[in-house]
């Protein structure tokens, strides 16, 4: 039986909301030359048997259960169940567009020294309203850049040569919250990556996505994959290739401060506060706010509670709660004087004075 271009590759677990939608968008492709692995590891709701339905139809849908585990455990289950050349990335609540793979194969196909593809996404919120662009670095010198500080891929838009997935030992377990962070470390050091300019995905924002206290686990689990990053630069042996759990106190060994976890974590947070604001979650990202106020916060910048206190006044701003609004702002300049300049930028920028 011949072996499809492709293998598509998506893990879920209680998504029922969203998930008819990804599917569709996937077989709907422009592209055919593929098959579609979706991996149900742990679901309650009606998300097994909505995936089950498309594989009843349509021959290219493989649909597996698995027990209950991590989703990188899930998505090597799928992964390495790949018959492809290349492994597509998708998640159960985004939308591919509909020349997606079309877009990704063609490059992939003519550029044999570039092992992982992303692009732009058009993000839109729960209710379907769209939001804005979000582009991305497109050069691998570009990407290895960014890679040292910060992960410039969505990684639901990211296609990948097996065998540059299957050389680097897939997705680790012990990344939970930063798994495609890591992943996509490893393949860099040894393999070309690029970025596609064009709008691959309708990256979903909802309040379902990541928590609050996820944030924190994920900014641990960044933090990890950058220190162990930077001891594979220097020759040194990865210090956890063979972890099974991230903490706290194994970040102390690779000399990661309290302080710079906690700075990193509010900064995932705040960011998560203003994607939610942005998608019209106004009370779930004001509450969310004032969970950071209200929290002990030992080593946190003044400039990130007076960038916080700025988000909040738009939330007020968004909610017509006029008098609330003035008082944010005004305890955004208290705390850091210079925002008092941001809505002069755009003048001083034409001027060329900034």
């Amino acid at each position: 039986m011949k072996k499809p271009l492709i293998s598509v590759v998506m893990a879920i677990c209680d998504v029922e909301s969203y998930l008819g939608d990804s599917i569709e968008s996937i077989l709907g492709q422009t592209f055919k030359d593929f098959e579609f692995i979706i991996v149900d590891f742990g679901s309650t709701d009606k998300s097994k048997t909505i995936a089950a339905g498309y594989a009843a139809k349509d021959a290219r849908v493989k649909f597996h259960e698995i027990p209950p585990c991590a989703l990188p455990v899930a998505r090597n289950a799928g992964c390495f169940l790949a018959q492809g050349r290349y492994i597509a990335v998708m998640d159960a609540d985004d939308v591919s567009s509909q020349n997606r793979l079309a877009w990704q194969a063609e490059y992939l196909e003519s550029h044999p020294e570039v092992a992982l593809l992303g692009g732009a996404t058009q993000w839109f919120d729960a209710r379907g309203k769209s939001l804005n662009i979000h582009h991305v670095p497109n050069t691998y010198a570009e990407i290895k850049a960014a890679l040292v500080t910060r992960c410039p891929f969505w990684h639901p838009t990211v296609v990948m040569r097996t065998e540059a997935f299957a050389s680097v030992g897939g997705y680790r377990a012990a990344f939970v919250c930063a798994h495609d962070y890591d992943l996509e470390l490893r393949i860099a050091e040894r393999f070309e990556c690029a970025n596609l300019k064009q709008v691959l995905l309708k990256y979903r924002v909802h309040p379902q996505q990541i928590s609050m206290r996820r944030r924190r686990e994920q900014s641990l689990c960044i933090l990890a994959a950058q220190s162990s990053a930077m001891a594979r630069r220097i020759g040194n042996p990865d210090p956890l290739n063979s972890l099974q759990a991230i903490t706290i106190e194994t970040l102390a060994t690779l000399g990661v401060t309290p302080a710079t976890l906690e700075r990193l974590s509010v900064t995932e947070c705040c960011q998560w506060i203003r994607n939610m604001s942005f998608a019209g979650e106004h009370s779930i990202a004001l509450q969310s706010a004032m969970e950071i106020l209200q929290s002990d916060r030992q080593y946190v910048e003044q400039w990130q509670i007076g960038d916080l206190y700025i988000t909040i006044a738009f939330i007020y701003w968004k909610q017509r709660k006029v008098l609330k609004c003035i008082s944010a702002l005004g305890r955004a300049v208290a705390m850091r004087p210079k925002v008092i300049g941001r809505p002069l930028r755009p003048l001083l920028h034409w001027l060329g004075l900034a």
